[in-house]
């Protein structure tokens, strides 16, 4: 399993990222899929996770109405897109395959929000 993402930066609050996550190693188009953060000194927080025909899609109270999670199973990739960004969306945000118990993860991609 390989997990590549990537789409990460530095943005002004209020602003906008798309991030991205490359998956191989698995057949894509039969597992969920969620994007998880961790900022520096806390613990990982799971953000939005989507279904295997992107049918339902979830999301954790403190980015609902702001981010949107898809997929393109033809690519193999599941996005997120970030809007109005605020300060407290810093972190490394990773995307996540649990499968048979085990958690696959990315390398990360660093998401800034300062002014």
């Amino acid at each position: 399993v390989q997990l590549v993402e990537s789409g990460g930066g530095v943005v002004q609050p209020g602003g906008s990222l798309r991030l991205s996550c490359v998956a191989s190693g698995f057949i894509f188009s039969d597992e969920r899929m969620s994007w998880v953060r961790q900022a520096p000194g806390m613990a990982p927080e799971w953000v939005s996770g989507i279904n295997r025909r992107s049918t339902s899609s979830y999301y954790a109270d403190s980015v609902k109405g702001r981010f949107t999670i898809s997929r393109d199973n033809g690519k193999n990739t599941v996005y997120l897109q970030m809007n109005s960004l605020k300060p407290e969306d810093t972190a490394v945000y990773y995307c996540n395959l649990h499968i048979v118990s085990k958690d696959y993860w990315g390398q990360g991609t660093q998401v800034t929000v300062s002014s």
